[in-house]
């Protein structure tokens, strides 16, 4: 699959200078909704083409915090699409018919069953491990989480992820002079999930810290119960 993307980012790049980053937008809002789509093809050339001011025209610098904004913008409009089809369907209807959104039961299943034992702070958490990434924004919505922190929590979580993913392609265009949109990827995603699990515990500490100041002060967050599944 990466040989595909690689391949068609090869033909499209020549378009970057102008329409970067709302392919960044785009492609990352698809990335995040529930079509299979690797966001590692997406971030880390951002990353590299603004390294090599290819992106926008703009300074390196600037294009590759327009590049992480881009792609947050785009992770927060996937999980929309997300959270508002679960809040519209229902969990029942997602477990039957879920498999033509590409949604499997078994993961649907083990995204409501982590979202029901941490909270919402798992929109946040979950949305560095891969996977489950964007199928926990499911959950958010069929238990009727409130928009406002649901936005908060995946934007903190996607922002990290797209940050890390566009400053390894950063780096790599730094450092290298000749090297294939294919070899670009499998480099910066190696070089991302050398420094995963790090960031994942943090987001952990995070998350827990999270979780125990809301059982003293707010109280547990509600789960998915059989009422908010339609």
């Amino acid at each position: 699959m990466l040989e595909t993307f690689a391949g068609f980012l090869d033909q499209i790049a020549v378009y970057a200078p102008v329409w970067g980053l709302l392919f960044v937008f785009v492609f990352m809002t698809i990335e995040s909704s529930f079509i299979p789509f690797p966001s590692e093809v997406v971030m880390i050339p951002a990353g590299f083409l603004a390294a090599r001011g290819e992106m926008m025209g703009s300074s390196p610098v600037v294009a590759l915090i327009l590049a992480i904004i881009s792609g947050l913008l785009g992770s927060i409009a996937g999980a929309y699409i997300n959270y508002v089809l679960a809040l519209s369907l229902g969990k029942p209807f997602l477990e039957k018919y879920g498999k033509w959104f590409f949604i499997k039961k078994e993961a649907l299943d083990r995204a409501c069953e982590v979202f029901n034992q941490y909270g919402a702070v798992t929109t946040f958490v979950c949305r560095l491990v891969p996977v489950i990434r964007q199928l926990i924004s499911i959950p958010a919505g069929i238990s009727r989480m409130p928009l406002v922190p649901f936005t908060v929590f995946t934007a903190l979580g996607a922002g990290i992820w797209t940050a890390v993913l566009a400053f390894a392609g950063f780096a790599i265009g730094r450092n290298s002079l000749d090297i294939t949109y294919l070899e670009l990827v499998k480099k910066g995603k190696d070089a991302s999930m050398e420094n995963l699990p790090l960031i994942i515990a943090a987001a952990v500490v995070l998350g827990v810290l999270y979780i125990l100041v809301s059982k003293m002060v707010m109280g547990k967050f509600t789960p998915i119960s059989r009422g908010s599944e339609k």
